[in-house]
């Protein structure tokens, strides 16, 4: 038995989708350790800028990034960086990006329109991504084929289904991701 020391493979992975998805709660819930978080209250200012429509109860706001950390096993842990979702805050998405194996993009059936930047982003990139489609009450009223076809992805994207407010859930989403990731970089390399 060795008492080598083990230096885990950090994983940078993005948790992005638009406004009110569903995002900060995702790391949150699978985080072990206190994430950080940059919600700030709704103010004001947000009135007529920001799309309220399906999130009425909405109080507040991501401003910067949401991040928060998983350890798989003892070689792998995920580092979680969950973006803003309104566009005033998109300027952060290239830094929040910059080095990521992978992204999740949380979905809202009730709001699939919010959705297309982020795909548009990650696809842009070349980052692999998968979907999430979260769980609100009623959300999961579409097929997953329904919305893989509403959001016109590639038919190897990964659609799933999540409840981003349980931990067992947003676990599962992030194997689906990186067992894709590594499944698209081994198609890359041979």
């Amino acid at each position: 038995m060795s008492d080598a020391l083990v230096i885990p493979t950090s994983i940078k992975i993005v948790v992005a989708g638009g406004f009110g998805v569903g995002k900060t709660t995702m790391v949150n819930s699978v985080s072990e350790i206190p994430p950080l978080s940059t919600e700030e209250v709704l103010t004001e200012a947000s009135v007529g800028v920001d799309d309220m429509k399906g999130i009425e109860g909405k109080e507040t706001t991501t401003v910067a990034l949401d991040f928060g950390r998983i350890t798989i096993n003892p070689q792998v842990v995920l580092y979680l960086f969950g973006t803003p979702g309104q566009n005033r805050f998109w300027f952060m998405w290239d830094e929040l990006a910059q080095g990521a194996l992978g992204a999740i993009v949380l979905v809202d059936t009730r709001r699939l329109d919010s959705s297309f930047p982020s795909i548009d982003f990650f696809e842009r990139r070349n980052i692999p991504f998968i979907v999430a489609v979260n769980g609100f009450e009623g959300a999961w009223e579409h097929s997953i084929e329904e919305v893989r076809q509403a959001l016109d992805i590639d038919p190897t994207v990964p659609v799933v289904q999540c409840d981003a407010r349980k931990r067992e859930s947003s676990k599962d989403v992030l194997v689906e991701l990186v067992q894709y990731t590594m499944d698209q970089l081994q198609s890359a390399s041979a």
